[in-house]
């Protein structure tokens, strides 16, 4: 063979080993670890392409299971606009974090993050759904965060998700509750002093996140402890940001403390 071939030869495999060498020699702790990243700089779209190539590498890799649970619920959270495409795509990606969630259930049923993150992507998906399924998912809900916490006594967005529950269960008012379960049958009940225990218990184990302090406040709106609402919506406004999600919830916050202004008018 003449040296000419062998360069053309010698040529031709380095250019493919270019091409396909990079993608065959990461591994799945790889993309774990570029996704974190990602997910550090608040680029949760990024960090949840890179969660998915773990999982082309390793299908049953946990990490990557739960955190593409994550990442879909957070893409799908940050969604902006109105209409029945942006509400199909932002349901499609819920229904996928349930599915990712689930996987990760199946492949370690021990840890906290497969139970809690198909809680969180049940809830999404649910409150985009008729009233029998809501009432059907939210005794999956519960029994999804009562096992994260089981698993975690720590984990501070299970009891977040815990005091959400107990507040939405409770705002099912006794004719509503009654009429419901006669249609769509038995509702679980919750109490907003349950709701304000475990976002309480949230806020002491993780007191720089502002979303605890949102739906704490949005509980005791619901309570009429006004002043303490304000403190606590306020308090959201005094943090600083540190999610991807932190500006929305900051003008939440903001939205609140008008509706509470209003509310302490009307009842002077």
């Amino acid at each position: 063979m003449s040296g000419k071939c062998l360069k053309t030869i010698f040529l031709m495999v380095i250019g493919l080993s270019l091409m396909i060498g990079p993608g065959l020699t990461q591994t799945a702790r790889d993309f774990i670890k570029s996704g974190d990243e990602y997910y550090s700089r608040w680029e949760d779209q990024k960090a949840l392409d890179e969660y998915l190539k773990a999982l082309e590498v390793e299908p049953k890799n946990y990490e990557a299971l739960w955190k593409a649970a994550r990442g879909h619920v957070d893409v799908a959270d940050l969604m902006t606009g109105t209409g029945k495409e942006v509400e199909k795509q932002k349901f499609e990606m819920y229904v996928k974090a349930e599915k990712y969630a689930r996987q990760a259930i199946s492949v370690n049923p021990n840890d906290t993050w497969g139970h809690f993150f198909l809680s969180a992507a049940l809830g999404k998906k649910v409150l985009m759904l008729g009233k029998k399924e809501q009432i059907d998912a939210s005794k999956q809900v519960k029994a999804a965060v009562d096992k994260a916490i089981e698993l975690d006594p720590n984990n501070d967005l299970a009891y977040h998700a815990l005091g959400r529950w107990h507040r939405r269960m409770a705002e099912i008012g006794g004719a509503k509750r009654a009429l419901g379960s006669l249609i769509y049958g038995s509702i679980p009940k919750g109490s907003m002093e349950e709701s304000e225990k475990w976002l309480k218990k949230a806020v002491e184990l993780k007191p720089d996140y502002i979303n605890h302090h949102l739906e704490l406040g949005r509980t005791y709106m619901a309570m009429k402890k006004y002043d303490l609402a304000r403190q606590e919506f306020n308090r959201c406004l005094e943090l600083p940001e540190a999610s991807s999600k932190d500006k929305q919830l900051k003008e939440e916050a903001k939205a609140e403390l008008v509706s509470l202004g209003k509310k302490s008018e009307k009842e002077d």
